[in-house]
Parts: structure tokens; sequence; C-alpha cells
């Protein structure tokens, strides 16, 4: 079977080289390439969803891949996919670069200009790990479930539309349906999960930044188990300290949650910095919370165009949740997709706060009552992105007047056929 490789490559006159040397190895077959690290990662978990045997044995990353840097991507790579041998490719062969390629997962690395024999050795040395990896491991698509949880971001179009309530609700729903769920607050200056769900913790997400390798006892230590079940990951409660924060950490950091939680669940805020940033490009979903009013909606198709521009995520791949939802308001979620180009939830989410007003006041978030339609239409949501397993789409809801009423006509049945 030909040693399948996949080409990651931003630059157009190096993917050519590359390519062409690829070629030319004996028994390989050169993928198509991608250009950039979304696509990448992208790539793999479509390869790993339908089967082990589905991923290329070989990546090679080019140094000046991006929007992740190279040493950051390798290590996802090498997190989430163990069994695939990544190649970088780089013009500094230096001991510094060569140790620190290494650390990040990488199984070879390969000087610029490209050598033929070089390449091809190294190529097939990786493959031949990789293969060795996979023998060990078994072939099946289960060897990868467990690999690499979901990550969903949530973000508010502006300050104030609700992104708290929305990150915390399906992340609640997630945990109850039966998976291992992390709630993190990287609105690092003014996050208010810890006020919503009445904690008081020392520890944050600032005490992670500076971490090297995040083990699983460093990340027990700075993770405040939540009585819901929720692995909480907090704002610092200095907002200066959200500074040491940086894109580099925030992507370490959800890697490591990543591989601990079946489902992680990211407050992004309303401001966009470089931790927020790095986790909107890589999660999984990237949710944007809007509410139907012109000044809400135009902050939407703001956010919406910046990240695009700043090649974060795309329009399509955005989903918008309309957050405040009345049926006699002028700007109904459809407009507002077609205002912002986003993919739009189906689910929005109603107009409600007397519902909300007892639990936020007493920070018991978790506590809100099964009967709220907000509740309700929350949790309806994390049904329709798959954060809750099936059947566990809605929060167990008291009997409903109809319902008593029924019960009470069928005890009044019942005592009159009595003798």
């Amino acid at each position: 079977m030909p040693i399948r490789i996949l080409p990651a490559v931003g630059d157009a006159d190096a993917v050519r080289t590359l390519v062409s040397l690829l070629s030319q190895l004996p028994d390989t077959e050169p993928l198509a390439p991608v250009v950039d690290s979304t696509q990448l990662v992208d790539t793999l978990a479509r390869a790993a969803a339908e089967s082990v045997d589905e991923l290329p044995e070989v990546v090679v990353v080019h140094e000046r891949i991006g929007p992740v840097p190279a040493l950051e991507l390798i290590r996802e790579v090498a997190l989430r996919f163990p069994a695939v041998g990544v190649v970088l490719v780089t013009t500094d062969t230096s001991p510094g670069l060569f140790a620190a390629a290494m650390d990040s997962g990488a199984r070879g690395l390969v000087g610029l200009p490209l050598s033929y024999e070089e390449l091809a050795g190294r190529v097939q040395a990786v493959a031949q790990w990789s293969t060795g990896v996979r023998r060990h491991l078994g072939h099946g698509a289960d060897v990868f479930a467990g690999v690499g949880g979901t990550v969903v971001t949530v973000s508010g179009a502006k300050g104030g539309v609700g992104a708290s309530l929305v990150a915390i609700q399906i992340a609640l729903a997630a945990q109850a349906s039966g998976h291992p769920t992390a709630l993190v607050d990287l609105d690092l200056q003014t996050g208010d999960v810890a006020s919503y769900l009445d904690v008081q913790f020392r520890r944050s997400v600032a005490d992670l930044a500076a971490v090297g390798d995040i083990s699983p006892r460093v990340m027990a230590e700075a993770v405040f188990r939540h009585d819901s079940g929720l692995a909480l990951l907090l704002a610092p409660a200095e907002g200066e300290r959200g500074e040491e924060v940086t894109d580099r950490a925030a992507r370490q950091i959800l890697s490591a949650l990543r591989s601990r939680y079946e489902m992680v669940v990211v407050d992004c805020g309303a401001q966009l910095g470089g931790a927020g940033a790095a986790a909107v490009e890589t999660a999984d979903m990237a949710l944007l919370v809007t509410t139907p009013d012109v000044v809400a909606v135009r902050a939407a198709k703001r956010t919406v165009r910046m990240w695009d521009r700043l090649q974060i995520r795309k329009a399509e791949e955005t989903t918008v949740v309309v957050n405040r939802h009345t049926r006699n308001t002028e700007i109904q979620p459809a407009l507002i997709q077609r205002i912002t180009g986003t993919t739009l939830a189906a689910t929005a989410v109603p107009a409600n706060f007397k519902e909300l007003q007892g639990a936020v006041d007493a920070g018991r978030m978790h506590e809100l009552d099964a009967r709220s339609t907000v509740k309700q239409a929350l949790w309806a949501l994390a049904g329709e992105l798959g954060l809750v397993r099936t059947g566990e789409t809605a929060p167990p809801r008291r009997a409903t007047r109809a319902r008593a009423a029924e019960r009470g006509a069928v005890g009044f049945r019942r005592r009159k056929e009595l003798p």
C-alpha cells in the first residue's frame, strides 16, 4: 500500500516544489495539499471520523503555514491524531529548533532548500513509525473515539447580549446528558461565569498561561469542580492578569482540555483579544450571540467581517444565535442571517428576563427552573448543536397544568365509579 502524504503549505511556489519531490518518492501517494492550519485540522478530522485507515501516514508541514504557527499546529495534530507522523520543513535546522519540534510532537525535520535524499529518508522513516503505531493500536474508527473532545466557543456581538447565559446553559445541558464537560471563561477582563454560578476560587486560566507542559495534575489544580458536575476554568479575578493569557497559551490550554473532556464550552465575551481569537479559530463550532435590534445586528455583522479579515473564521462557519427573540420585533432571525451571511441556529431564545432574574441575582444560574422557556430553548439549542446525547435535548419538565388537570379528571372519574 502506498504511503499517503498530506502537504500543508501556504506558499504557492513551495507547494509546487514540495509536491514535485513527493511525487518522485517510491511507493508514495501525495494527497491534495492544504493551504492553512484550519484546512489541515478539518481534513484530518473528517478522515478520522471515517476510520483510522483513512488518515494519511505522513503530514509535511511547511514553516510558513498559517495562521496558526507551525510548532503549535504540530502540537495539535500530534495530540488529536497520534497515529499520524508529522515532518517539519524549515530553513532553521539548528539544534534548538530541532528540540522544539520534537517537543511539539514532530517525528522529523527536513531543511530548506529541499533535498530529494533527505526528504525521502525522513518520509520513509516516519511512515514506518506511523504504520507501527497503527498496528499496535489496532484498526478501526473506535481507536479515535475518545481522542479530542468538541470545542464550542460562544462570543457576543456586543456586550450584554447574553453570551455568558448561552455558554453556561449549553454546558449544563451537555454535562446533564452524560458528557464530561468543561466550561472556560475566556472573557479575561470582565468574565462573569463565577458570579453566575456562585463560585469563589483562587485559581484561574491565567495560572496555566505560563505552564510549558500542562500535565493532568496541573490541570486538576486549576479547574474547579462545580456542584452541577461542570469543570470550571475561570477568568482571573484581577482583570489585568488577562494579558498573561496569550494566543499560544490559549491554544495549549484548549488542547489540554480537549484531551480530557468530551465537551469544552468557551465563553469568549464580546472583546476580541489574542486568546479569544485563538479559541474561535481552533473551535469545532463558533457561536455568535446577538439580539434582534439594529445596534446588536450591526455589531454581529462587524464581528463576522473582522473574523474573516483576520482569517479567524469564515462567515459560513459561524453560527448566529438570536437571543431575546419575540414575534413582534421587526428584525427576525432570517433577516439577521441574510445580513451577516452566517449559519443560523434554528432555535431562537425567547425574551423573558423575569424567568432569569431570580437565578441571576442569586448567582444560581444552574438552578434555573426547568419550566423556564429560556432554559428550554437553550437546552434545545444544545441538542441542535449535537452537544447532548439522544433524548436529552431538554431539561426535565415539571407537570404542566394540562397534565395536572388530566390527572385530576381521572381521579374524579375513579371516585364516581366507586360504590
